[in-house]
């Protein structure tokens, strides 16, 4: 018997971590074309599109009938399973897991409590945690006592999107544009919560370094993961760049993913972010 680890679409995660879990797509519209994603449309595709249109997509939550197609195939092969859900504030994905999920005794499902990177650096050390030889409840267990200590940050590049999603007037947007405004947000709770604002993008890096080290720092023992939006990683290798010191005691080489739909579309391309487990 092997635990096997499920995720959703809004999950992001390097190429060596995605191939070694099961991932249940969530669906993107632009208008009246549906995409799925991660099968239909890409990152790359996304951000094209996003750029282009008119239109702010939508996304709609993984049903539990798309949970169940994987746990029958848990079930057939004999194994067990741990889902890593998005946060249950941002999304209804994990309540359709929850759904799917009363028919089987095998399958044990988790609330991130966040989304995009921090999904990621949880689900990065629950595969350790398999490779130790814990059991698919010690894994669910430990990612549960553990999920509080990730962190993520990010400093968005442009309020527009945000401004076509509703979430702030076209003056403020404008203002902010015209100031050259640098929005830095966290997930607090499993909400996205506005940290503060800064002009221009090195004093965003600036701010993200202080509430790094508000947080009490970042636990290199741990998976650590940065992000960004868009087509190109141009300014994640600038806040890199001028945050070096943070990183100068990473025992490995950084690892870096394109942040998908979920978030993207509400940020816009440019956005860096940060994921880590605190200090304790």
């Amino acid at each position: 018997m092997s635990v096997k680890i499920i995720v959703d679409s809004t999950t992001d995660l390097i190429p060596a971590v995605k191939e070694r879990v099961d991932t249940v797509p969530l669906s993107i519209r632009f208008g009246d074309e549906e995409f799925i994603d991660g099968v239909t449309i890409n990152h790359k595709m996304f951000y094209e599109k996003l750029i282009e249109s008119d239109v702010i997509p939508t996304t709609s939550q993984a049903s539990p009938a798309a949970f169940e197609s994987y746990f029958e195939k848990v079930k057939e092969n004999g194994d067990e399973a741990v889902v890593i859900a998005i946060s249950s504030k941002l999304s209804g994905t994990y309540q359709s897991a929850c759904i799917a999920a009363t028919e089987y005794d095998n399958i044990y499902v988790v609330d991130s409590g966040s989304v995009t990177i921090g999904a990621g650096v949880l689900v990065e050390y629950a595969l350790k945690l398999v490779d130790s030889g814990l059991t698919a409840k010690e894994v669910a267990d430990k990612i549960e006592s553990i999920k509080d200590d990730v962190v993520i940050v990010a400093m968005l590049d442009t309020l527009e999107y945000l401004k076509k999603g509703g979430r702030i007037s076209a003056a403020v947007a404008f203002a902010g544009g015209v100031l050259n405004i640098k929005p830095v947000v966290c997930v607090d709770k499993g909400e996205i919560k506005m940290l503060g604002k800064a002009r221009g993008s090195k004093q965003g890096n600036n701010l993200l370094v202080q509430e790094i080290d508000k947080a009490g720092g970042v636990d290199f023992d741990k998976p650590v993961l940065l992000g960004y939006t868009g087509l190109t990683d141009t300014l994640l290798k600038k806040y890199v760049e001028d945050s070096k010191a943070l990183w100068a005691h990473a025992k490995s080489e950084l690892n870096t993913s394109v942040i998908g739909s979920t978030i993207g579309t509400h940020v816009g391309p440019g956005a860096v972010a940060v994921a880590f487990f605190k200090k304790n």
